[in-house]
């Protein structure tokens, strides 16, 4: 064979044409390109997976192998070729485009249904340099597409066999269906959404809690100011866990100060408008009696004390006072102490 800068030749019925000068390659007088499969093309997928991930890039595959199936089913449609003529052209068409052997049977035109087998396709010599276990859907898809256009109808498939899994070839079924790439990308989409969500949610129960951690150690701190006196400041709101903690640590660390009274400062304390806040003022009082120790009140509020006082608080076990100074001055005097 003469080389030439403007070279033509026909396989298989088909023809293939180069034109140098133009940088062109022609396949059916269409413009075409061509790559080696396990390294150029390769790369491509490798790429793609390692950019989106392997379930998002076989999507992309997936969509696109169909797409451009429809394109050419639509391309037989325009020719006027009818399912049996298609039948008779694809395999040749695609074997002299280096897409593999394709062999199409049990053709039910009627019901709309066929079988391929696929030998050697170039997807499959991809696969196989990727080292992958499973066949990629791009030649299915791609099929279907071309049958979605042929019969009018929404075409897809089952993969049977694969020839990746030590198979002769790949067997693939092909049917009506009411799956499309469409539907498969919103699903793909739903799943990396619920991924996310999930991801985030995990995020948010981990700064919960971290958060609830740290609230926990700061929550009421236990202030020994002097021999057998300690405070502890109320701030904020105290729903049943935190009041249980404040509780827990509290009487925890009484024994250890030796405390014989404990000042309870109440003047950052939210304002609830129910009874649980009188509540807790009582249960750590009476554990605070039942370990030696008298619990006083400070800080008190005029608008917290009626609130406690219609809840039922009985004020009358309790040493009150305004400020946690006059507690603190209440408590010396006990031992016969004051400040000077």
């Amino acid at each position: 064979m003469t080389e030439s800068s403007n070279s033509k030749i026909k396989i298989g019925g088909l023809q293939f044409q180069w034109k140098l000068e133009q940088g062109q390659f022609l396949f059916e007088k269409e413009d075409a390109i061509l790559f080696w499969i396990s390294s150029a093309m390769k790369t491509f997928f490798d790429t793609m997976e390692e950019i989106s991930g392997e379930e998002a890039a076989n999507i992309v595959l997936e969509a696109t192998g169909y797409r451009q199936g429809l394109v050419v089913g639509e391309y037989f449609k325009k020719l006027k070729v009818n399912v049996s003529e298609a039948v008779e052209l694809i395999p040749n068409t695609y074997a002299s485009a280096g897409w593999g052997r394709a062999i199409i049977s049990e053709i039910d035109e009627e019901a709309k249904t066929l079988k391929i087998h696929i030998k050697d396709s170039w997807v499959y010599k991809i696969n196989k340099a990727q080292e992958k276990s499973k066949a990629g859907t791009f030649l299915a898809a791609h099929y279907a597409g071309i049958f979605t256009g042929l019969f009018g109808e929404n075409i897809w498939f089952k993969l049977v066999q694969s020839q990746l899994e030590g198979n002769e070839h790949d067997e693939i079924e092909y049917f009506p269906s009411d799956i499309t790439v469409t539907k498969n990308i919103h699903r793909l989409i739903r799943t990396k959404e619920s991924e996310e969500i999930s991801r985030l949610e995990e995020m948010v129960r981990n700064q919960t809690d971290e958060l609830q951690r740290l609230v926990r150690e700061l929550s009421s701190p236990i202030i020994p100011v002097l021999d057998g006196i300690v405070v502890v400041p109320l701030v904020g709101r105290y729903d049943k866990s935190r009041s249980d903690d404040m509780i827990e640590k509290t009487l925890n660390s009484l024994p250890t100060h030796h405390t014989r009274f404990l000042v309870v400062d109440m003047t950052g304390l939210h304002i609830d408008e129910d009874a649980y806040t009188a509540y807790m003022i009582e249960k750590l009082g009476a554990a605070a009696a039942l370990i030696g120790t008298e619990m006083i009140l400070v800080g008190i509020s005029a608008e917290l004390g009626v609130l406690m006082t219609n809840s039922g608080f009985n004020f009358s076990n309790y040493q009150c006072f305004q400020t946690l100074q006059h507690g603190i001055y209440y408590a010396l005097a006990q031992d016969g102490h004051q400040i000077i």
